[in-house]
């Protein structure tokens, strides 16, 4: 499955005449912080009864005021729980996201948050065994009343929530079981210095290079995880399992830093562990590895090149439990000790939120301290976070980052009004063509001046998953529109489209697809479900493609935006004929003065010879005929093994009145005896 188009931009037709009021918007400066704050006494016990009036905080030294100051509870000394049991109005698991704390809910209060995160593309076989056993061992025994686990995974196709947060034992066990320790294999770390294995192969890429991109998704994956807790008010921590995690120098820092400071933001504290326990291997390896080769082995280069890869990936998981604030478990055969730190770690603790006085969206470190006014006593918090940052003042990774994290979003975005049409069109007896087709008003866009000529930029991103939550296709594209005073013009009272097309099998699918003014940083999102049917199998009906309506044709030369691939877009899109291009009216809202281009493509591959069709448009008006089209004969057969027949209609609306309709399409086969329709609302305006 690949894409196949390329991505044209045209200025298309406005729907009404009418220039539309001015929208009025209505932004807000006030950044909240909240800090999860731990006072404990001299004997190590938790201090009730404080209040917002007990707490002095500055930020940057300067005094804010505390709008809220909450309490949560938990037990001193749990006890393990011995019975099963549920929490109460736990959202269910999902795979993809942890569910969200509605406002008001106090589903998570005097509650711990202890989310077990097995990175399986970090790990051996073995130390998966023992990390999984592990949990395992946990969630039977010492689970306490207070105490909701979730479980997630990684292994190289994506973060997957196996189980939400939950206090049932039964469902974590089954959720620790969905976990196979076989998987995952083949990215783990590869050594580039004296101590790698001498195989013998020829010379290739430097496994340097592949660490770097390894090391960087991993921590990515992290990042994505943290930001899914990031959701819940409450303090979290979250058990990273992993066998070592390399740092290569300079190479992984960006990312390293990314992950740290989406940690802080979502007030998740990382207890790293080395699944690997306490390892003594010989100095040229054990049996696992191949041995090396070269002088190394005989100048001790080799052992000492594998020690201190060893404590190097020991010193990232011990450098990144820090900076959050939680801590590693290293060089323990005790995995289970891992969890029991972290859980052990919160006790009962205080939710402080202020509004702070500095509105300034730098990005930068701002410094937090917090104390009590008259009592003595020892208080544990976040020491600081970073700030929002303006779009303006985004570089080319903060740009990119803000598209992948709005991806992962589950609420969509609604800065830019965005509309979307999916089609399909068979190309052979696996394979379907999709072209999408996404429509933003000109006039939400914002122009720019650059090297004395106005321009628009627009970044694309967007993925396709199947009912499994698997991605099968994506796409990412960034768009810059060079215009001319007379198009700059158009373009601020008209709609552009943006198109794009993908080849995937039959199923069920979500497309996702967010677009950025790259000028402003709004961004719009749209989400869609669709059926890619099995046409192959249809017997009682004429197989036919999706409708395809729309009120213009386009020559190609005249969009505004052409990807370099523009032959292969005519080649391959069927809505592309003689050099136009047929533009999908996405909105489905039609000028009476202009005509209406109707197209499908119906398929005969079950018959020897192709038969004639007979296709009529007819237009409905609640129950009542309002128009139908003259009945139209379809002979002409493409030459391919489906035997696709196109089904082209173009008829002037000026006889309607302005108002709703019901749009159908009839296609009709006299010799065989069958029939397919197709119908969707349609508007007429003046």
């Amino acid at each position: 499955m690949r894409r196949l188009i390329s991505i044209l931009i045209f200025c298309a037709c406005a729907a009404s005449a009418q220039q539309n009021p001015p929208d009025v918007h209505f932004q807000a400066g006030t950044q909240l912080v909240v800090e999860i704050v731990t006072v404990t006494d001299k004997s190590g016990h938790p201090v009730e009864g404080l209040t917002a009036n007990d707490f002095v905080v500055t930020e940057n030294g300067a005094p804010q005021t505390i709008s809220f100051c909450e309490y949560q509870k938990l037990p001193e000394k749990p006890e393990p729980a011995l019975t099963r049991r549920a929490a109460p109005n736990v959202q269910p698991t999902t795979s993809t996201q942890i569910a969200p704390e509605m406002p008001g809910s106090t589903q998570y209060r005097d509650h711990r948050l202890l989310a077990l995160y097995f990175d399986m593309t970090a790990m051996g076989t073995a130390d998966k065994w023992r990390a999984l056993n592990a949990a395992t061992k946990f969630i039977h025994s010492e689970m306490a009343e207070s105490d909701l686990v979730a479980v997630m995974e990684f292994a190289g196709a994506g973060v997957r929530v196996l189980q939400d947060f939950t206090g049932d034992r039964d469902l974590l066990s089954k959720a620790i079981q969905k976990i196979v320790a076989g998987m995952g294999q083949g990215f783990d770390e590869n050594a580039d210095d004296d101590s790698a294995s001498d195989t013998g192969s020829a010379f290739g890429q430097d496994d340097g290079e592949f660490n770097i991109f390894n090391t960087d998704r991993q921590l990515a994956a992290l990042q994505t995880a943290v930001n899914m807790l990031g959701k819940l008010n409450e303090k979290k921590s979250l058990v990273y399992f992993a066998s070592g995690l390399t740092f290569n120098s300079l190479d992984n820092q960006a990312q390293m830093q990314a992950t740290t400071n989406a940690s802080i933001r979502a007030n998740v504290s990382i207890y790293t562990v080395d699944a690997r326990g306490l390892v003594a291997s010989p100095p040229l390896g054990d049996a696992t590895h191949g041995s090396p080769g070269g002088v190394g082995m005989y100048s001790g280069a080799s052992a000492f090149a594998a020690t201190s890869r060893f404590e190097r990936s020991q010193d990232t998981l011990y450098a990144l439990a820090a900076d959050t604030g939680g801590k590693s478990l290293l060089d323990s055969n005790d995995i289970e000790a891992g969890i029991l730190q972290a859980r052990n770690s919160v006790s009962s603790y205080y939710i402080i939120g202020y509004y702070t006085t500095n509105k300034t969206l730098d990005g930068k470190f701002r410094r937090i301290r917090i104390t009590l006014k008259e009592a003595s006593a020892k208080l544990d918090y976040r020491q600081g976070y970073y700030s929002g940052k303006e779009f303006n003042k985004f570089n080319a990774n903060d740009k990119e980052r803000q598209l992948e994290d709005a991806l992962m979003l589950p609420d969509p975005i609604t800065d830019l009004t965005i509309a979307m049409e999916v089609n399909y069109f068979q190309l052979n007896r696996a394979e379907y063509f999709v072209p999408v087709v996404m429509k933003i008003p000109g006039s939400e866009l914002t122009l720019a001046k650059k090297r004395g000529a106005e321009h628009t930029l627009i970044d694309f991103i967007g993925e396709i998953k199947d009912e499994f939550g698997t991605t099968v296709q994506n796409v990412r594209d960034k768009v810059d529109i060079k215009l001319s005073d007379e198009t700059a013009e158009q373009l601020s009272k008209r709609p552009i489209q943006y198109e794009t097309g993908f080849t995937i099998l039959p199923g069920t699918y979500t497309i996702k697809m967010l677009a950025r003014d790259d000028e402003t940083g709004r961004i719009g999102t749209y989400l869609h479900t669709f059926v890619i049917p099995n046409l192959n199998k249809e017997e009682k009906r004429i197989p036919i493609s999706s409708v395809v309506l729309s009120s213009q044709r386009v020559d190609m030369k005249d969009a505004i935006y052409n990807a370099k691939d523009k032959q292969n877009a005519q080649e391959v899109s069927p809505l592309v004929q003689d050099g136009e291009k047929l533009i999908p009216s996405v909105t489905r809202v039609f000028h009476k003065n202009r005509d209406m281009y109707i197209y499908l493509q119906a398929y005969e591959q079950t018959e020897p010879t192709p038969q004639p069709l007979v296709a009529f448009a007819t237009f409905y008006r609640g129950r009542t005929k309002a128009f139908e089209t003259p009945p139209q004969m379809v002979t002409q057969t493409m030459s391919n093994r489906l035997k696709t027949m196109p089904v082209r209609f173009a008829f002037s609306l000026n006889q309607l009145p302005a108002g709703r309709y019901d749009c159908q399409v009839t296609v009709l086969d006299p010799t065989g005896q069958k029939a397919a329709f197709w119908q969707a609302p349609v508007m007429l305006v003046p």
